[in-house]
């Protein structure tokens, strides 16, 4: 991918991340030394840039996995409230359908 201005490629000014600059025309070849390309040199500038980049969404990813697990615990513990309640509500019920049953019979 070479858009300028993405998380892999960030848009940059600095002299070092700009292309390697052409001979021009008025200088005699052979005056300066010969294009020495460091590829290394900058492919490890450019991992570790990348990497650098790359840290805050990491860490953003783990919160968002760590909130996810959240919510799930928090549902999940609104469920088992929820379900208790209605048990409650359920055993109420059935104590006044026997009261009004016992009550029904002794009549």
């Amino acid at each position: 991918m070479n858009t300028a201005g993405t998380i892999d490629r960030p848009l940059t000014h600095g002299p070092k991340k700009q292309d390697p600059m052409k001979p021009s025309a008025h200088e005699p070849a052979g005056s300066a030394t010969e294009d020495a390309h460091l590829s290394d040199a900058k492919d490890s500038r450019q991992n570790r840039t990348r990497e650098m980049q790359l840290i805050p969404e990491a860490l953003a990813r783990a919160h968002m996995h760590a909130r996810l697990h959240e919510a799930e615990a928090e549902r999940q513990a609104m469920r088992l409230a929820a379900a208790r309640r209605m048990q409650r509500r359920a055993e109420r019920a059935s104590l006044r359908a026997r009261r009004a049953l016992a009550m029904a019979v002794m009549q």
